[in-house]
């Protein structure tokens, strides 16, 4: 478990002058927050999800705007962060910790060799991002860089099932990126080889917030940043395999829920194979990557990149993937929002299983999760 991490602190690489994270003090969780003109009753603010809290961030929002100074509102913000976090450690139980290093802050019950190895690896990621995606990643400006790990499935459901609709069926994922209110990350420790995966796709995520890029584009960089900080091990499936299954798979309905987004929440093949043709996408998209970065910069989900697409790529969307799946090319595969169902949605983001071999963890079944029907 934790191979790479760990690796960090064996006996032959100590490593000098290692800051360790300090524990955030254990008192009682803040009632009100004083950083403002009047006091923000953060406590009384609190929604409940499976005895789990979080603030009304939308109130707190509308506080946070009447406080005139910039920086105010930064130490603000990152107060209630840790507010919060402190209400949540109580909820969860006396097994948990909630450690901090700068700016980067954990939640879990993590023994201490593991947890430091994880602040560490979520530095080195950080660095390592910023330098893939150069012109393109940006650290938020306010807050910490928050990583929650739940001890089970069952927690981390019933956690994240606040972020879907009441009805309908989700594939399951080993990790998340949570884009409402106050970004952070969230996994389970119940297998610890998928951690750095999970971490570095998230903080992928984390590091373009700040686009309102399509979920495609958004996933498919995700999942290549993922691959060159974390190497996957040998896939499910053969390249040729794959690609059989992208054949008898998309048609012009299908890939409209591509370009919307919709189709990443399929729990069929479909959720796999969207994650895979965003990653081949975005590898062919990215071989010139001067006009990719002005691409991504000019990206909406609205249109999901279609005029970004032509004016920096020079090329169409729906070509490209024709091209791809080796079928003539068709008005109708082109992103198309008039055919959509909803809005295209950017703020969540739900990674695959790990190292995206399509495993998937179809083995484990909480003993009931409410909201949330898995295969």
């Amino acid at each position: 478990m934790f191979k790479t991490l760990r690796s960090l602190f064996s006996p032959a690489q100590k490593r000098e002058n290692s800051r360790v994270p300090e524990k955030v003090p254990p008192e009682t969780p803040a009632e009100i927050l004083s950083s403002g003109i009047d006091p923000f009753p953060l406590a009384t603010t609190l929604e409940f999800s499976h005895d789990l809290p979080l603030p009304n961030w939308h109130m707190f929002s509308v506080w946070l705007e009447a406080i005139p100074s910039q920086e105010s509102r930064a130490i603000a913000w990152a107060e209630c962060e840790l507010a919060w976090l402190k209400h949540l450690r109580e909820a969860l139980g006396p097994t948990y910790h909630l450690m901090r290093l700068e700016q980067t802050v954990v939640l879990s019950s993590l023994d201490s060799g593991s947890l430091k190895a994880t602040f560490e690896f979520m530095a080195r990621t950080s660095q390592r991002i910023l330098r893939l995606l150069s012109g393109i990643a940006q650290v938020p400006e306010w807050g910490h860089d928050i990583l929650i790990i739940f001890d089970d499935d069952e927690t981390y459901y019933n956690y994240v099932s606040r972020y879907y609709p009441d009805a309908g069926e989700f594939a399951m994922s080993s990790g998340m990126h949570i884009g409402h209110g106050c970004s952070h990350f969230v996994t389970t420790k119940s297998d610890l080889r998928t951690i750095e995966p999970v971490i570095a796709h998230e903080m992928t995520h984390g590091c373009l917030s700040h686009l309102p890029i399509p979920t495609w584009l958004n996933e498919g960089i995700a999942v290549n940043t993922e691959h060159r900080v974390c190497p996957p091990p040998a896939p499910l499936y053969s390249p040729r395999e794959m690609h059989e299954k992208h054949l008898r798979f998309w048609g012009s309905s299908e890939i409209q829920e591509f370009w919307s987004g919709k189709s990443f929440h399929r729990s069929d093949d479909g959720g796999m194979l969207s994650y895979d043709l965003a990653r081949i996408l975005v590898t062919h998209f990215s071989a010139d990557w001067d006009r990719f970065r002005a691409f991504v910069l000019s990206s909406s989900s609205a249109d999901s990149g279609l005029a970004a697409a032509i004016e920096n790529l020079g090329l169409q969307l729906g070509a490209a993937v024709a091209s791809v799946m080796e079928q003539e090319v068709d008005e109708s595969w082109e992103p198309n929002p008039s055919l959509w169902d909803s809005p295209p949605e950017h703020m969540v983001s739900s990674q695959m299983p790990a190292n995206l071999s399509f495993q998937g963890r179809c083995a484990m079944k909480p003993r009931s999760v409410p909201k949330l029907r898995r295969s």
